[in-house]
């Protein structure tokens, strides 16, 4: 019989995915969920005018995308105030952080991140054999000083870093960020992921410098634009380093559908401050929510809050199960001692009123 021949480094892998999606568990449950809390989305969806945007697209469907992104790169460079040539385009983060590990690791090359952060990320490395060496959350922040230091120490090609991160929905002032960069190591660069930006105090983000070679910063129409199912993210950064995607990507891998939503929603910025908004008070609401039931909410700067349950995680798991078992999907960070939360996306009030009627028996029944 006739087997593939995987590298020894793909035999090696487990064969995982680094979410259990809600449509997995909605098999397992039999049911769907009440209400969809657990996966980060924007519930609030796209601007009625990206909407009408794709819908129109349909027709064209017969088409591949562009594959130079030549409109959108060039909307977001007139947006960012940036040249196109400093923009890549991809199918969201998560596969142009898989095409920046393609770029730049080999077996055994380091790579430094958190403990607990973003596991799409540390999925990409190991499949290109890089070596994952984490550092601990300080406070429910990622450790910038403690990234660096580690990265100085082991020669690390890569620094991830997400502001505001996820899982914990905490942020550093820009400032700190400025700091971190210009203190990257000859031979590093700092994986920036701004995911959530749009949902943060202003004062979160240093300008951008296209021109600054430490750095490549990622940014999504996935969170603050309500188009996940769309995958539309970019990067910017270097000139160089921006070309160099177009060695191994995926040239066709933009639906020309997805590239005519987000073109206009970064055109309609009043639909995003009102999302923004929507957000807040969101999150303002699951803080209520939380307070009345002796739990604690971290302060947010995404569109997510992680609440604290006040003991550890097997308790927090307990609290998550027994939210599943009443139709409401959240998740929870995988690594202690961030694991004593769960966390759950800004909803809709009729999704937080569920939350809420649910979280008391919960609560009840994981303290047993």
């Amino acid at each position: 019989m006739t087997r593939p021949r995987y590298t020894p480094l793909v035999a090696s892998l487990p064969a995982t995915v680094p979410f259990v999606g809600p449509e997995t568990q909605e098999r397992a449950l039999g049911k769907p969920f009440a209400a969809r809390l657990g996966a980060n989305e924007n519930v609030f969806g796209p601007s009625p005018r990206a909407v009408a945007a794709m819908k129109k697209a349909v027709a064209g469907v017969w088409q591949y995308g562009d594959p130079e992104n030549f409109d959108l790169k060039a909307a977001l460079a007139s947006h960012h105030r940036v040249p196109a040539e400093n923009i890549v385009v991809g199918e969201g983060i998560d596969a142009l952080l898989g095409y920046l590990c393609r770029m730049v690791l080999e077996p055994g090359d380091k790579v430094v991140t958190s403990a607990g952060a973003y596991p799409t990320f540390n999925f990409h490395v190991a499949g290109f054999g890089g070596e994952l060496i984490t550092v601990p959350y300080k406070g429910d922040h990622e450790d910038p000083v403690a990234l660096i230091e580690k990265a100085t120490e082991c020669g690390a090609k890569l620094i991830y870093l997400a502001n505001p991160d996820n899982p914990m929905g905490t942020r550093h002032p820009a400032n700190v960020i400025a700091a971190v960069i210009a203190a990257v190591p000859d031979g590093a660069l700092l994986v920036l992921d701004e995911a959530y930006l749009e949902f943060a105090p202003e004062d979160t983000a240093p300008a951008l410098d296209p021109d600054d070679d430490k750095v490549i910063r990622f940014r999504t129409f996935s969170k603050a634009y309500g188009m996940a199912g769309a995958r539309v993210g970019y990067g910017v950064g270097a000139a160089g380093l921006i070309d160099s995607f177009n060695k191994i990507r995926n040239h066709f891998g933009m639906c020309r559908i997805s590239q005519a939503g987000a073109l206009e929603a970064l055109a309609d910025q009043r639909y995003l401050t009102q999302t923004i908004q929507n957000v807040s008070d969101a999150r303002d609401r699951i803080g209520v929510i939380a307070a009345e039931n002796g739990l604690v909410a971290l302060p947010s700067a995404t569109n997510f809050v992680a609440v604290d349950c006040g003991s550890d995680g097997a308790f927090a798991k307990r609290v998550l199960d027994a939210l599943v078992a009443r139709g409401i999907f959240v998740r929870m960070p995988f690594v202690e001692p961030q694991n004593r939360c769960i966390r759950l996306s800004a909803g809709t009030e009729a999704d937080l009123d569920l939350f809420a009627a649910a979280l008391p028996d919960a609560l009840a029944e994981a303290r047993g």
